[in-house]
């Protein structure tokens, strides 16, 4: 199998539940003066609401609620008329809800990592990875979302046995229905230091008694109503031994079942982490005492936990889990003296941190690097807000107190986002390589399996683990007097244990190889060995292989393809291969040969051998075979032609060879005439405003044969006439292959955030249904299922009492459609995976659109099955098999390619 380029948050490829390396934060937090830019990443600004009417506050940072008012002006002028001055953010906020989306399993894959061009992400095991979202438009989390059909009367299915199941959830069983009031709260002059701002109202609110108030620097919500109405008063800053001016006025109130009571619930337990002497990184915490160190890699792995609380099925439930950020110790600097040794200094180092995550330590915030200056260095001037010249030199050392040691680098220049700008943060950011921490892995450790062994020792948690340190959590915050006495202040109680409920094990999927041999997975859905002594369900001969491979490794190509041939015949596919020796590996020397051997042999397939995990030429042959020449190709590292395994490597790639030319090792009996789309959408890498989209359909009865489309758009450009002109040719083909039009439509759509469901609704799904009901469905009624797919969640599902092994995880084709659930939504959860090491992840269901005319135990069970068709792997994987192609080509394109492959090419997997 050919791996794949940078995944979605440049993971590594360890096991289970990796860190995501470039999203890490630091302790602490940044204070700003009067008068600074205010606005951090993630983080609004707080200033005071303009005249008229209050607001109501959007969803909490830390502590509570988003400023008011309209946003700053947006600065026009280009990077060149900017001046070029470092940012001075407002404390960082923590947006609540649902977290941070994490996942993490294993599966069995079916062709080992034949091309490791490890430019980032996993060995291909059928997670999804690599994408940006994919929507446009902004996301509102100021509201729960109701996006159950009218059709739904009844969101639980029947098939399967019953099993008894916990999750990582602690009902919240006491909760006193107090009526809270909402204040807003204004210091004149402005104060931008946080804790300055609290310390200022807990002195000056305690001659009103209040028996309890939660503040937020902006916002204050108590129980008790304040007199006189606005209340002002007069506190002393201990800092500058200034009397401040603090007005408390009220600006509503919160009920209880209102979206912000949930969220003082959330607040009121993230306050707590703080007593128990968590560390806020980011936007979670991590216990700094627990932290272990991998000195001879220079890291930090810190764990933590991840919370939220939120109504559910019956039950306001806090979900808790596990987490973990990796913290490296180099710092930017560093790296510039390593790129001194290059042949181009400037260049390399250009190379190596554009793109990349830092770590700023005086502030302990996160930034992109978009450019470097290398025209300045510390000692240059800008102009400050009050028109001040100042060098970045004394700037950092009146405002941070850091002393800039060296001089002889350059500036590093992020650009803030759009949203970012709107809730006033400069539009260019200075950091300085030297006070600036270098986040994620490098390609090196990526590829270092003793480092990548070291972290998933402490990653990879077992499920019967977790759930001991979940409890631990539980039992450490009744530990706590002062978090007890915080939790008791506001009436609350939460369950000793993990909630427990019943869910149920789907019935195991038969498969089908030739001649509709039927075959089965077994209790860990893995049918790697049938395959090796049946014939695939649909072959493709391979009568023309081209290998190209360098004159030094062209002895070891000669004997794979020969294995290949053998493999092949075994289950009687004909592959026929002939090796085109080069007398280098340049990639020009790669791209003539292909181009020679295209014009003269005609091959039905090729297949590149590289001598290392080059991207460039990885990227340069995809672009010349997919793009320029329509061939199918294969690409494979030489260190596998010639490892232990090299039969186990023939026989996969013979079988990923077969996808790509239009064959399918396996079927499954499903529905006639049903089509199902996956659809997912990743960033371009070369040009980071614009993504590319990828819609597969299937297009027969067994789903092994798909339609393919990539689609360019740009970063504002919104994406429903992509997809809905994608579904108007995929049913016209479905119409032409089928003589009939789709009876029925199952859409599986990726990268989608809970805030973001309204615009995929009225942007995607009503403008498909549009442009079907007029192109096609005239007299026909279109029965359609559009289901929103999500991976990155924080539920955890286990079983009640250890299964084989001692092994709490549930077995694949675990099904959970109620408990965990939300009442808003008919969605469900499916364990589809059997993992070997670490927690199995469960896969979240969100159907926003159901005319069918089936229930939703159907849905499941198809849902499940298609979870068993991605034939890059002998087993069962995360997501249904055509949201994961959909993410395959998406990403090719985005991460390889930059533009979409010949159309020649869209009736093959030719992206497996």
């Amino acid at each position: 199998m050919e791996s794949r380029g940078k995944g979605r948050g440049n993971r590594g490829r360890a096991r289970g539940n990796v860190p995501q390396p470039q999203d890490v934060t630091a302790p602490g937090q940044a204070r700003p003066p009067q008068g600074a830019p205010q606005g951090a990443r993630g983080g609004r600004p707080a200033g005071p609401t303009p005249q008229g009417p209050p607001t109501q506050p959007g969803p909490p940072g830390a502590w509570g609620a988003r400023a008011q008012g309209p946003p700053p002006q947006q600065q026009q002028a280009g990077w060149a008329a900017r001046p070029l001055a470092p940012e001075i953010p407002q404390p960082a906020s923590v947006t609540l809800g649902r977290g941070s989306r994490q996942g993490g399993s294993e599966a069995r894959q079916i062709t080992d990592e034949t091309m490791q061009v490890q430019q980032g992400g996993d060995a291909d095991n059928g997670q999804t990875r690599g994408g940006n979202g994919g929507v446009r438009g902004r996301t509102n989390r100021n509201e729960i979302i109701n996006t159950k059909p009218d059709t739904c009367k009844t969101k639980k299915g029947s098939d399967g046995t019953v099993i008894r199941l916990k999750a990582n959830y602690f009902q919240l069983i006491s909760a006193t229905k107090w009526g809270l009031n909402q204040y807003r709260v204004d210091f004149n002059p402005p104060i931008d230091d946080t804790r300055a701002r609290k310390k200022l109202v807990a002195n000056g609110i305690r001659p009103f008694h209040v028996t309890g108030y939660l503040f937020d620097g902006s916002v204050l919500y108590t129980p008790n109503r304040l007199h006189p109405e606005p209340c002002e008063f007069v506190s002393l800053d201990e800092t500058t031994q200034q009397n401040i001016k603090v007005e408390i006025r009220l600006v509503g109130e919160v009920h209880w079942g209102d979206y912000h009571y949930l969220q003082l619930f959330n607040i009121i337990i993230r306050k707590c982490f703080n007593y128990m002497n968590f560390q806020l990184l980011g936007r979670n915490y991590f216990d700094p005492n627990l932290k272990v160190s991998i000195r001879d890699h220079n890291l930090e792995l810190w764990p933590g936990f991840l919370t939220s609380m939120k109504q559910y099925e019956q039950n306001i439930m806090l979900n808790v889990d596990l987490s973990f950020k990796v913290l490296r110790t180099d710092k930017v600097y560093d790296l510039l003296l390593d790129c001194g040794s290059s042949r181009d200094p400037r260049q390399e180092f250009q190379k190596r941190v554009i793109g990349s995550i830092v770590l700023t330590e005086y502030n302990n915030k996160t930034y992109r690097i978009d450019d470097v200056d290398f025209k300045k260095n510390p000692d240059d001037t800008f102009t400050k807000r009050d028109g001040t010249q100042i060098s970045y030199r004394k700037y950092f050392q009146e405002r941070y107190q850091v002393k800039i040691q060296h001089n002889d680098q350059p500036l590093l220049v992020s650009k803030s986002k759009a949203r970012e700008i709107r809730a006033g943060m400069p539009e260019l950011v200075v950091l300085l390589p030297e006070l600036c921490i270098m986040t994620g892995l490098s390609d090196k450790q990526r590829e270092n399996f003793q480092l990548m062994k070291a972290m998933g020792e402490h990653t990879r948690v077992s499920a019967g683990d977790r759930m001991r340190k979940l409890l631990q959590f539980a039992q450490r915050l009744r530990a706590c007097p002062t978090a007890l006495e915080e939790i008791k202040r506001w009436d609350l109680q939460l369950a000793d244990n993990l909630i427990e409920f019943q869910g149920r094990v789907l019935p195991a999927e038969s498969l089908l190889l030739r001649n509709n041999q039927p075959i089965q997975g077994g209790e860990e859905a893995d049918w790697t060995r049938n395959l090796r002594t049946a014939p695939m369900y649909n072959i493709v001969n391979v009568d023309k292989l081209a290998i190209i491979a360098p004159s030094r490794v062209a002895q070891a190509a000669q004997e794979f393809g020969q294995m290949l041939s053998k493999v092949g015949k075994g289950m009687s596919m004909v592959i026929n291969s002939k090796v085109f020796a080069i007398s280098d590996d340049r990639n020009s020397s790669y791209i003539s040969e292909i181009e020679k051997v295209h014009a003269q042999m005609k091959p039905s397939m090729v297949m590149v051998v590289l001598t290392n995990n080059s991207g460039d030429r990885y990227n340069s042959v995809k672009k010349k075979c997919y793009i320029d020449n329509a061939l199918p190709c294969q690409v494979m590292v030489a260190r596998n032609l010639t490892s232990k395994g090299a039969m186990s490597i023939a026989t996969k790639v013979a079988i990923q060879m077969n996808c790509k030319m239009g064959g399918a090792p396996w079927a499954t009996s499903l529905p006639k005439n049903t089509m199902v789309v996956g659809y997912d959408v990743c960033r371009d890498t070369a040009q980071r405003t614009k993504s590319f989209a990828g819609m597969v359909a299937s297009m027969d009865q067994a789903c092994t044969q798909y339609y393919s489309m990539a689609t360019e758009h740009e970063f504002e450009q919104e994406l429903s006439s992509n997809i809905a002109s994608f579904m108007l040719l995929a049913c016209k083909r479905f119409q032409q292959i089928n003589k009939v039009i789709p009876e029925r439509i199952i859409v599986y759509r990726d990268g989608v955030g809970d805030g973001q469901i309204p615009y995929v609704k009225e942007h995607e799904v009503d403008v498909i249904k549009t442009k079907l009901s007029e192109e096609l469905y005239k007299s026909a009624p279109l029965k359609m299922a559009y289901i929103v797919v999500s991976k990155r969640i924080n539920t955890k599902i286990f079983r009640s009492q250890a299964g084989q092994r001692n092994d709490f995880n549930p077995p694949p084709g675990t099904v959970v459609d109620d408990v965990i659930t939300w009442p808003e939504r008919y969605d469900f959860y499916i364990v589809s995976q059997c993992v070997r090491q670490g927690t199995v992840a469960p896969t979240s269901y969100n159907i926003i659109e159901d005319t069918l005319g089936i229930d939703a135990n159907k849905i499941q069970r198809f849902t499940y099955k298609m979870c068993h068709m991605y034939f890059n792997w002998s087993g069962t994987v995360r997501v249904p098999a055509p949201c994961q192609y959909a993410h395959k080509l998406a990403f090719l394109t985005a991460q390889s390619l930059h533009r979409p492959a010949s159309s020649a090419l869209s009736n093959t997997l030719y992206y497996l």
